[in-house]
């Protein structure tokens, strides 16, 4: 509950921050969503997520940041695990070669909690992706076990992703397939597929996304939430 209530207070703070300068490396986000999704499984029971974060880019493509967001998958495991909130911390470095974008980073996945004698859930996964025009393709690799997934060091997770901006109306599409492959486990391997729409009004941005993961068996949480059936999950944000 602690931990709830400081990404809270954290996220009222930067609503409370006046908006920074347009020239200023510094940047801030918060956002509140009907599901927190992640590669294809709710991280929240297919409840609502408070979301968070600030970030720091520097003219020369290098970046860092952290970003939160309120959590219950841990704690509806069935285990002795528990965690409310998951941080996120990341640094990398982005670029240019000519009509072709790259950026490359490591990102650190924590959840602050008790875990008993089972596995940590804390991952970290080094990553890389190439653009071209409104395509991207990116691949992450686990530096050590995957979201407390014994011996699955690394898990490679490829995502393959679009955009398409309609300027007249102001809406961005948007389109994706992953594939997770889990390490000495192929038969836990799955793909995810997403569709969205977005636009920016009064400031603030809106969103509507259609997610569905295809997990062999399906995957049920203590509770009996089905965490990776078709949803769609609708957002609103702010940038600063």
């Amino acid at each position: 509950m602690l931990k709830k209530n400081l990404l809270v207070a954290a996220l009222a703070a930067t609503f409370a921050v006046p908006a920074m300068a347009e020239d200023s490396p510094f940047s801030a986000n918060v956002s509140i969503t009907t599901n927190y999704v992640y590669r294809g499984i709710s991280q929240t029971a297919n409840k609502p997520a408070l979301q968070g974060g600030f970030d720091y880019a520097h003219a020369s493509g290098l970046y860092a940041g952290i970003w939160g967001s309120s959590i219950s998958w841990l704690g509806d495991s069935g285990t002795a695990a528990s965690a409310g909130t998951e941080f996120d911390t990341y640094l990398g470095y982005s670029g240019e070669a000519g009509d072709i974008g790259y950026d490359v980073g490591l990102l650190a996945y924590n959840y602050p909690g008790d875990y008993g004698t089972n596995l940590t859930a804390n991952t970290t996964e080094l990553y890389g992706s190439v653009s071209y025009m409104f395509v991207t393709a990116k691949y992450s690799r686990s530096t050590g076990n995957l979201f407390g997934v014994a011996n699955s060091s690394g898990s490679g997770y490829l995502d393959l992703s679009a955009s398409y901006d309609l300027e007249d109306a102001g809406i961005s599409l948007g389109a994706h397939y992953g594939k997770q492959t889990i390490a000495n486990s192929p038969a836990a391997d799955y793909t995810d597929v997403s569709f969205s729409a977005s636009k920016e009004i009064g400031g603030y941005g809106f969103s509507a996304t259609y997610t569905k993961a295809n997990v062999t068996g399906g995957l049920v949480d203590a509770q009996g939430n089905d965490l990776v059936k078709g949803t769609l999950i609708l957002a609103i944000s702010k940038s600063m």
